[in-house]
């Protein structure tokens, strides 16, 4: 199994969670950029757009596909990690550190409960 880290959250679209008050920071799961291969290209949202929970707001793409990357919760776009439009690989190489995508300014508090944790994100991902 890939690694996931016990202090993220996860999404059912695989993307991961670390939140800090109401900032959501996202990014995608070791498993997501294994299934993607080498990425390529990483387009992101603009700072300071308001995303609804599911809208496809970021994607990826690998030499093998693209895939867009959701929404978990209701917000505003606070910031951008700009590293990734010039180095997109830093997503194979530290999905959970280096290769987070951008941070939501969460207002939709029960959006947070469809969350899963390491041991539930693991259970989808064996399924």
């Amino acid at each position: 199994m890939s690694n996931v880290p016990h202090d993220l959250q996860y999404t059912a679209a695989h993307e991961w969670i670390r939140r800090e008050g109401n900032v959501l920071t996202i990014g995608i799961t070791d498993f997501a950029q294994a299934q993607l291969g080498d990425v390529v290209f990483v387009e992101l949202p603009d700072e300071g757009s308001e995303v609804m929970v599911g809208d496809s707001i970021a994607v990826v793409e690998s030499v093998k596909a693209a895939s867009d990357v959701y929404a978990p919760a209701t917000g505003t776009i606070v910031e951008i990690n700009e590293a990734l439009i010039d180095s997109p690989e830093l997503v194979n190489e530290d999905p959970y550190e280096d290769a987070w995508f951008f941070k939501i300014a969460l207002t939709e508090e029960e959006e947070t409960e469809t969350f899963m944790d390491a041991e539930s994100y693991q259970d989808q991902c064996s399924e």
